[in-house]
């Protein structure tokens, strides 16, 4: 998993991103593709 500033970025690579909201974090999970994962906050 990354840490990031911006995850706009890493949402546009893969069309099965999913921006989600937890715990105050902002999160970019993927079903699909495992390696997009990210975190914010």
């Amino acid at each position: 998993m990354k840490v990031r500033n911006s995850l706009k970025s890493l949402l546009s690579r893969n069309r099965n991103n999913r921006l989600v909201r937890r715990k105050g974090r902002v999160y970019v999970i993927n079903k699909v593709q495992r390696r997009f994962k990210a975190r914010q906050g």
